[in-house]
C-alpha cells in the first residue's frame, strides 16, 4: 500500500511538471520521502538530475548500476532496449557533444562474453547514444586489461580487418531494413576505424563520413571513444518515432582465446557478432 501511494504521488508530480503546472510541496514531499524509504529498504537509491526534471531521475542500485524502475532508463544486463537521448545544445571545439550532454544521457553496460558468460568487470564496456536529425552520436567507455592495436592504416585512419585487434563496435539496423541488412562501425584504442554495409553474402565500405575521437588512459586502464555517424549514411528517411535494432560489442586480446563481449548475447557456439536476430531495440527519446 505504501509503495502504491508513493508512486501515485510521484506520478502526480511528474504529470504536473510535464504539463507546466506547479508542483505542490505536500505532493512532492510525500513522494520523495516515501520513495526514499522504499529505495532504502529495497537496496536502491536515487540521484535526481537537474530539474529537467523528475522524468530524468537516474536510479542506481547498491552496486552503483543504473537500473530501470517505474519506467526509467536501464542498463541492467537483462534489458533489451537502449535509448538514444535527443541532442540539444552546442558542440565543443572539435564538433562533438559537450560533456554535460553525455552526462544527461542514459547508458547501457556489459562485461560478459558473447554467450552472456564469464563476466569480467575489468573489461566492462559502457555505451551512450545521442541523436539529432543530422547524426547519431556514440560514446564508448572501455575498461581493459591490455591493449593490442594496429599501427598502420590508410591516411584517414581507416583500417581493414580492424577486428583482428582491440575494438569497440556498434551494429545498427535502421527501421525498414531487410532482416539481415545492417551497418557496422568499429573504433580502436588508438583511433583507427572502419565502417561497413553488411548484407547476406555482401560486405561493402559504407563511406559514411564518420568522425571519431579517442582518449587512452594507461594508468586507469580505460579508453573512451566518441563517434559522429551522419544520419544520411544510416537511413534515407529518419523518423525518430520508429525504433531501430542495434547491438554493441568489444574485442580484446592479442591471440586466442580473445575476449569477445556483446551487449545482447548472440549465443553462438563460437564467437560471432553477425547475428541480427539477437540485436536489441534502439529507441529515440524525444
Amino acid at each position: 500500500m505504501l509503495a502504491r501511494q508513493s508512486f501515485m504521488a510521484l506520478d502526480d508530480g511528474m504529470s504536473a511538471c510535464a504539463n507546466g503546472l506547479p508542483l505542490g510541496a505536500a505532493t512532492f514531499g510525500t513522494a520523495v520521502l516515501t520513495c526514499a524509504i522504499l529505495c532504502t529498504l529495497s537496496g536502491f537509491w536515487s540521484v535526481p538530475l537537474p530539474f529537467a526534471g523528475m522524468l530524468g531521475q537516474q536510479v542506481f542500485d547498491s552496486r552503483g548500476v543504473h537500473r530501470l524502475i517505474a519506467g526509467k532508463r536501464s542498463s541492467a544486463q537483462g534489458t533489451q532496449t537502449v535509448i538514444a537521448t535527443r541532442f540539444v545544445g552546442g558542440t565543443d571545439g572539435e564538433g562533438f557533444p559537450r560533456e554535460e550532454n553525455w552526462e544527461n544521457a542514459s547508458w547501457i553496460q556489459f562485461d560478459h562474453d558473447w554467450q552472456s558468460k564469464n563476466a569480467d568487470p575489468q573489461r566492462e564496456t559502457r555505451v551512450w547514444l545521442l541523436w539529432s536529425f543530422d547524426a547519431l552520436y556514440v560514446r564508448f567507455l572501455v575498461r581493459f586489461r591490455s591493449v593490442t592495436v594496429f599501427t598502420d592504416a590508410e591516411p584517414n585512419g581507416r583500417r581493414n580487418h580492424l577486428w583482428d585487434r582491440d575494438v569497440a563496435e556498434v551494429f545498427l539496423q535502421p527501421a525498414g531494413s531487410d532482416q539481415r541488412h545492417y551497418k557496422e562501425f568499429e573504433v580502436s584504442p588508438n583511433g583507427l576505424w572502419i565502417d561497413l554495409d553488411i548484407a547476406p553474402g555482401e560486405k561493402h565500405d559504407l563511406k559514411s563520413g564518420l568522425k571519431r575521437r579517442v582518449r587512452l588512459d594507461e594508468e586507469k586502464k580505460m579508453w573512451t571513444a566518441e563517434m559522429i555517424l551522419p544520419m544520411t549514411s544510416l537511413t534515407a528517411r529518419f523518423d525518430p518515432a520508429k525504433a531501430w535494432r542495434a547491438n554493441f560489442f568489444r574485442i580484446e586480446g592479442a591471440s586466442e582465446p580473445r575476449f569477445y563481449s556483446a551487449w545482447r548475447p548472440t549465443g553462438t557456439p563460437v564467437p560471432n557478432f553477425h547475428v541480427p536476430e539477437a540485436f536489441g531495440v534502439l529507441t529515440f527519446e524525444k
